[in-house]
């Protein structure tokens, strides 16, 4: 989820960074600010956007072939299909937690308007876009780089996250979040976003069903588990950079989520870390990207990994994607079921949490890396929830 990275724990007590300052006409000094229609033409950028040496992109990766799976004949009620699917989804978390599908019954047109509107939104000026800004400590609204709460190896991009609840006492929560946080101009933006969330809530759950029958628990243990889902929808949005080669979109990080589902437009940006070496994911209209984060990492008792993976940037033209993150409700407690734990070679790996305890770790206390399952785990067992 890229709800960011860094190296090691901050202590619970201590404050959130301050905004990061930078020099401007030799003397004044000003809060740091990422206004992508002015950055995206710099020559330079400002240093916090620089990552360290051995962070930095390489500008020539190697593909990554990550299992394609149709999703077809498993819709249609194809036993055999869905089999063959549930085979897929598992070999390709035992070794790195992504692969694509196909067939996913999601419209073309939806997926296209969806699109459609995150350049209306992001093509607003700063301002506008601020109407909906993103407060310290919270996971939904407009962050801008998130400027003013980390002062160093800030991604290069824009994000604007809301909540989706799966939940039929909360039938229009994203058309509501548009229109009351930007007002009544925004009402279609909510319309087409209600309707792109509520399809990736049915085709994460029956993901869901195929991560259960892959992992021998049956399809519907981790449905029924989050059919009430209470989830994330991010919008990326990076802006071109003249110095692709000094920073990152989005920096190395395990999602902390269940699940996630993404849809990349046609410019290409994913890496992800397998076999000691980064290697793209490249964009493909017609299937979603799919990828286990550490939420699921622990249901499955850590059978299935979650994976280290970013986002790279260019110098000529705005990358997009579509990230859905799939959550449990807030009272759901993570904890893998017992078929996962049935001998001694299968020992509890991670304490039980809920979900609302994982994500103010991650915005409170810890910037989201490859280890942040570790150190949460640990600072749930030394009682500092």
């Amino acid at each position: 989820m890229a709800i960011e990275c860094i190296t090691k724990a901050a202590p619970s007590s201590s404050p959130m960074p301050k905004p990061t300052t930078l020099k401007q006409n030799d003397h004044d000094r000003k809060p740091l600010v990422f206004d992508a229609s002015f950055l995206r033409h710099q020559s330079t950028i400002p240093q916090q956007f620089v990552w360290p040496d051995n962070e930095k992109p390489s500008m020539s990766t190697r593909e990554l072939r990550v299992p394609l799976v149709d999703l077809g004949g498993f819709m249609a009620g194809d036993e055999d299909q869905a089999v063959e699917a549930s085979r897929l989804v598992g070999q390709a978390c035992l070794k790195h937690g992504f692969f694509l599908v196909v067939n996913h019954g999601v419209d073309g047109g939806l997926i296209k308007d969806a699109h459609k509107y995150m350049d209306l939104f992001f093509e607003l000026p700063l301002a506008e876009k601020q109407r909906a800004q993103r407060k310290l400590g919270e996971h939904c609204g407009y962050a801008s780089s998130f400027t003013g709460r980390f002062s160093s190896k800030l991604p290069w991009k824009e994000t604007l996250s809301f909540r989706h609840s799966a939940d039929p006492t909360c039938p229009k929560i994203v058309q509501d979040y548009f229109t009351n946080r930007l007002g009544q101009d925004f009402h279609q933006l909510g319309v087409v976003y209600q309707e792109y969330c509520e399809a990736m809530s049915k085709l994460s759950l029956g993901i869901m069903e195929l991560l259960g029958m892959s992992l021998g628990v049956g399809r519907d243990h981790f449905k029924d588990f989050f059919q009430e889902n209470d989830s994330v929808m991010r919008l990326n949005y990076y802006p071109p950079c003249q110095k692709p080669d000094q920073t990152l979109g989005t920096g190395p990080h395990c999602d902390p989520t269940s699940l996630t589902i993404l849809h990349q437009d046609q410019v290409g940006g994913l890496q992800v870390f397998v076999d000691d070496e980064w290697r793209s994911i490249p964009p493909d209209f017609n299937a979603f990207v799919v990828n286990i984060g550490d939420t699921f990492m622990a249901l499955s008792n850590g059978r299935y990994k979650s994976c280290l993976h970013r986002a790279v940037v260019n110098s000529e033209t705005p990358r997009k994607s579509l990230a859905f993150f799939l959550c449990p409700t807030k009272d759901r407690v993570v904890q893998p079921p017992a078929q996962l734990l049935h001998d001694e070679q299968n020992p509890r790996i991670y304490p039980d949490f809920t979900w609302p305890t994982l994500l103010e770790f991650t915005q409170r206390h810890y910037r989201a890396d490859m280890n942040t399952l570790d150190v949460f785990s640990k600072w749930v067992l030394n009682g500092q929830i």
